[in-house]
C-alpha cells in the first residue's frame, strides 16, 4: 500500500470554489439515461459476469477486533445486494471466504436500506417497492408499493423505482426517492400500512435522502440536479438549494455533482466534492459554504462517527480530480487522512466493533465499472494516527448501500 497522506484541514470557511471542469465521458456520473429498451426482465439466476471482483488479499495487516470484556450489544450490517433482490446480513468481523450470515429476498435491485431499531425493522427501496424485514425473524413481512410505480424492472444505476430511503425518528413514517426516468419524487409512506401519505416533486435521481432529529424536515442529494431538496412531507412543501461548488457546466456529463450526505450535531449537511471540498448546506437559510478536503478523487459515500469523525470513498481521477481511489478520514479536530487504495466504493457506514472501537465500512459496489463483491473495513482510530490497518471481507451481488444494526437488544 502506498503510505497514508496526513494533514491538517484548516477550520475555516471558505467561498464556493471557482475550479475548471474537466469532462470525461464515460461512468455513472457522465452518462445520461440508456436507451428506453436496456432493462432487465427479473432478477437473475445467477450473479451477472462482467466488472464486478471479489475481495483479494486483505491491504492492511490487522487482526479481526477482539470482543472486549463489557461489550455492547451485537453490531452487525446490512448491505443490499444490487445485482440481486437480496438483503445480506453481515458481520464484518468474520474474514473468511464470505462475511455474510444471512440473505433476505426483498425485491428487484435493492439500492437504500434503513432501520428503526424500535420496531426491530429494516425497510429496503427496491425497482418494485419498499420491502419491510422483520430483523428478528429475517424475513420479509411487506412490499409497500409505490404511487409512481414502474412495471419496468431493471438493474443498475439508471434503474426505475426506488432510490435513498430514511425512516422517520418516531418509525412511523418512511421517506423513499422514487425515479420514474425522467422525474422524481420523494414519497413519504406510513411505516405500518404502506399508505402513501405524501409525495413531493424532487430534483432528478436522488441518491441520498435524510430526516432532520425531529422528523420535520426530510432532504433529498438529487445527483443530477445539483441540489440538496428540503421537503416539508405534511405540508407537500419543497424547495432546492443549488450545491455546486465547482459550478454546473458539463450539466448530466459533470463528475462534479453532489452523491451523498451525512447530517452534523447542528443540523446541517455535509457534502463531499472530488475530494476537494466539503460543502456545507444549512437547510433553513440556503446558505452553502466550504471547506478543504485533500484526496482529490472523485467522491461518493460519506459517513460520520458519533465523535465527528468523517469518513468519504474516493474513486478516482475523474473531473477535476486528479489523484486515484482513496479512503479520506477526516477528525473532529481537522485532521484529514487519506489511505490510497486499489478500490472503488460507493456508499460508507461506521460500525461498532465487539471490541467498542468505531470502524468505517466502505461498500464495494461502485456504479460505474470496477465494482467488487466486498467491503473494505477501517479502523478509523488507527487511520487518524496515519495507519492503515484497513482489512476486505466479502459481500457478493454488488453490495450498494451499508447500515448497521443492533443484532442482540440491549
Amino acid at each position: 500500500m502506498t503510505p497514508a497522506r496526513r494533514t491538517r484541514r484548516p477550520a475555516r470557511a471558505a467561498g464556493a470554489l471557482a475550479v475548471a471542469t474537466t469532462l470525461l465521458a464515460l461512468g455513472a456520473c457522465a452518462a445520461p439515461q440508456p436507451p428506453a429498451g436496456t432493462t432487465t426482465p427479473g432478477p437473475p439466476q445467477t450473479p451477472p459476469q462482467g466488472p464486478t471482483q471479489s475481495p483479494t488479499q486483505s491491504p492492511g495487516t490487522s487482526a479481526a477486533p477482539t470482543p472486549s470484556a463489557e461489550a455492547a450489544p451485537t453490531q452487525l450490517l446490512l448491505a443490499t445486494q444490487a445485482e440481486r433482490d437480496t438483503l445480506a446480513v453481515v458481520d464484518p468481523a468474520v474474514r473468511r471466504s464470505s462475511a455474510v450470515v444471512d440473505e433476505i429476498t426483498v425485491g428487484t435491485a435493492p439500492w437504500g436500506v434503513a432501520v428503526d431499531e424500535g420496531s426491530r425493522r429494516a425497510f429496503v427501496s427496491t425497482a418494485e417497492g419498499v420491502a419491510v424485514v422483520d430483523l428478528d425473524t429475517r424475513e420479509r413481512t411487506d412490499l409497500f408499493a409505490y404511487e409512481h410505480a414502474t412495471t419496468r424492472l431493471a438493474y443498475g444505476e439508471y434503474r426505475r423505482g426506488g432510490l435513498g430511503l430514511a425512516v422517520s425518528p418516531d418509525g412511523e413514517r418512511v421517506h423513499v426517492a422514487v425515479s420514474t426516468g425522467d422525474a422524481a419524487f420523494l414519497e413519504t409512506l406510513d411505516a405500518d400500512t404502506g399508505e402513501v401519505v405524501s409525495s413531493v416533486p424532487v430534483g432528478l435521481r436522488p441518491f441520498d435522502v435524510l430526516v432532520r432529529d425531529d422528523g420535520d424536515e426530510v432532504y433529498t442529494v438529487d445527483h443530477d440536479g445539483f441540489t440538496v431538496t428540503v421537503v416539508d412531507p405534511e405540508r407537500e412543501r419543497a424547495r432546492a438549494i443549488e450545491v455546486a461548488p465547482f459550478g454546473r457546466e458539463g450539466g448530466l456529463a459533470s463528475f462534479e455533482k453532489p452523491h451523498y450526505a451525512v447530517l452534523d450535531d447542528d443540523g446541517d449537511l455535509l457534502l463531499p466534492y472530488q475530494g476537494r471540498a466539503l460543502a456545507r448546506v444549512d437547510p433553513g437559510t440556503g446558505d452553502v459554504t466550504t471547506t478543504d478536503l485533500t484526496a482529490d478523487s472523485h467522491q461518493h459515500g460519506v459517513a460520520r462517527a458519533d465523535d465527528g469523525t468523517l469518513v468519504i470513498a474516493g474513486n478516482g481521477p475523474f473531473g477535476n480530480a486528479g489523484s486515484g481511489p482513496s479512503i479520506e478520514v477526516v477528525g473532529p479536530d481537522g485532521a484529514d487522512v487519506v489511505l490510497p487504495t486499489d478500490r472503488r466504493h460507493e456508499t460508507v457506514t461506521v460500525w461498532r466493533g465487539p471490541d467498542g472501537e468505531a470502524y468505517g465500512v466502505l461498500a464495494g459496489g461502485y456504479t460505474q465499472q470496477e465494482a467488487w463483491d466486498g467491503a473494505t473495513v477501517v479502523p478509523l482510530a488507527a487511520a487518524l494516527d496515519g495507519a492503515d490497518e484497513s482489512y476486505e471481507i466479502t459481500i457478493p451481488g454488488r453490495p450498494q448501500a451499508v447500515v448497521p444494526f443492533e443484532e442482540d437488544r440491549p
